[in-house]
């Protein structure tokens, strides 16, 4: 049940829920202004968290709480139904409401590559730009992006080789983007010289598109091969026996429904759905390591949806007493009362990245950093999170969700979850089937497919020698 507007306390709303299988009958869930919430009448499901708001946003929450409280009411607006296109509505009002918050993932990931060379990041900058320009339909401006890309690629190609682990590979990858160029001029003249509306302007504009994403998959590779090749991420020595991934991983997921309904999008039907996620270690190594492990395990693989309430989709809580994954603790963390390995609170922020660890059992509130930004903000439909009880800290073993992001009730560096819970990587492909994943639905497949040998297990104890 959600509280009334009268239950507006110290700027922000607390949003109760059932009692939880991994917090005590006494805690409740908040929402996504202060965390996120589950209220399903079932005593059995959801993990509760909540952090309080920081001073510095306490008048800037309030005023979305109230906004929030009477968008999210079910008293003020019907239950939600899956085949409604609300979702999708409230997306495209932030993506046109002139907010210029990152919710590319795309982006975000190449953000968080711990490298350090100021030409690239303006050579990213024009290409990202040149997007948003043809999305817009900036024709003229799309058409200087294009030139500037070719010029700054020209006149920066030593700088950013040089910052290359192998720099005749970049090379190879600056020369095969130069060869993008030519072909995204004539497209993007063609969207000038065709009417307005006109089948000719969607063609090229569709081949301007292609055009443009090709030259920001070059671009990746080119951030990606400028990662020192011995950058290992900072951990403390405690957690060493811990999972953690050193680098990034590719990981898909199959869904399909009960009794094989379709999924719904904007009205097209799809017999299961599948998302792509980049799961980060550079920015979040043992969060990640923890995830990649138990997806190679099989450990979500026929788990259902356990939460869809429009504001994320959770799962990993696994049948029995147990809310998390079941076994040997990390002897600085210990292990939930059901034998669950637990892990540490870890979140990277911008400022110390990459050169020192992450904070580890600490929000950055309690650090006394509250407002910083983030390695991984979340900030993009689909960026996925560690669930953890509200009040501890280092109570996640095996639940996430994935953020059904909007700017207008989700703001970056406001929503409460930047700081407070790790974000450890970004759907890339198929986020679109987050609007009609809900409860029950299962994840028939869940795979590695690139990165597995970034995943460094701890060493297996030697068994103790037998007593003669």
């Amino acid at each position: 049940m959600l509280l009334s507007l009268s239950s507006i306390t110290n700027g922000f709303v607390a949003i109760p829920s059932s009692p939880s299988r991994q917090a005590s009958s006494s805690a409740s869930s908040s929402n996504i202004l202060g965390a996120v919430a589950k209220d399903n009448n079932n005593d059995n499901d959801s993990t509760h968290w909540l952090t309080s708001i920081s001073d510095e946003i306490r008048t800037t929450s309030l005023v979305m709480a109230m906004g929030f409280a009477v968008w999210a009411s079910p008293a003020i607006m019907a239950p939600y139904d899956s085949s409604s296109p609300a979702i999708v509505q409230a997306v495209e009002k932030a993506s046109g409401s002139g907010s210029r918050v990152n919710k590319d993932a795309e982006s975000l990931l190449r953000y968080g590559l711990p490298i350090n060379n100021k030409e690239v990041r303006q050579l990213q900058t024009t290409i990202e730009t040149l997007q948003t320009d043809l999305q817009s339909k900036r024709k003229l401006a799309a058409m200087d992006g294009v030139k500037k890309t070719r010029s700054q690629m020209t006149k920066t190609t030593k700088a950013m080789t040089s910052a290359c682990r192998v720099p005749s590979d970049c090379a190879q990858i600056l020369k095969d983007m130069d060869a993008e160029i030519d072909p995204l001029v004539t497209n993007v003249q063609a969207t000038i010289d065709a009417f307005n509306g006109s089948e000719q302007e969607r063609a090229a504009l569709d081949k301007a598109y292609a055009g443009q994403e090709n030259l920001a998959n070059s671009l990746t590779k080119l951030e990606e091969a400028m990662v020192p090749a011995k950058y290992v991420p900072k951990v403390p020595a405690e957690y060493a026996d811990l999972p953690q991934l050193q680098g990034r991983a590719t990981v898909e997921f199959t869904f399909e429904k009960p009794n094989k309904e379709v999924f719904n999008i904007n009205g097209v039907n799809f017999n299961n759905a599948k998302m792509t996620m980049v799961i980060d270690g550079y920015a979040a190594p043992v969060t990640s390591g923890n995830f990649v492990e138990l997806v190679e395990k099989g450990f979500y693989t026929n788990m259902k949806i356990q939460r869809s309430d429009g504001f994320v989709v959770q799962t990993g809580d696994p049948d029995g007493p147990a809310v998390g994954y079941v076994a040997p603790p990390s002897k600085s963390v210990g292990k939930g009362k059901n034998g669950e390995r637990l892990l540490p609170l870890e979140i990277t922020l911008t400022k110390d990245y990459p050169a020192k660890p992450a904070l580890y059992e600490v929000t950055m509130d309690e650090e006394g950093r509250g407002g910083e930004a983030t390695v991984l903000p979340f900030s993009s439909f689909g960026a996925m999170g560690w669930a953890r009880e509200e009040y501890s800290p280092n109570t996640g073993s095996s639940q996430f969700f994935w953020l059904l992001f909007d700017s207008d009730l989700t703001p970056a560096g406001k929503n409460l979850l930047d700081g407070s819970y790790p974000c450890f990587g970004y759907v890339t492909k198929g986020a679109n089937f987050l609007i009609d994943i809900k409860e029950g639905d299962i994840i028939t497949s869940a795979k590695v497919t690139q990165g597995v040998e970034n995943l460094k297990l701890p060493a297996v104890a030697a068994p103790a020698p037998r007593e003669t």
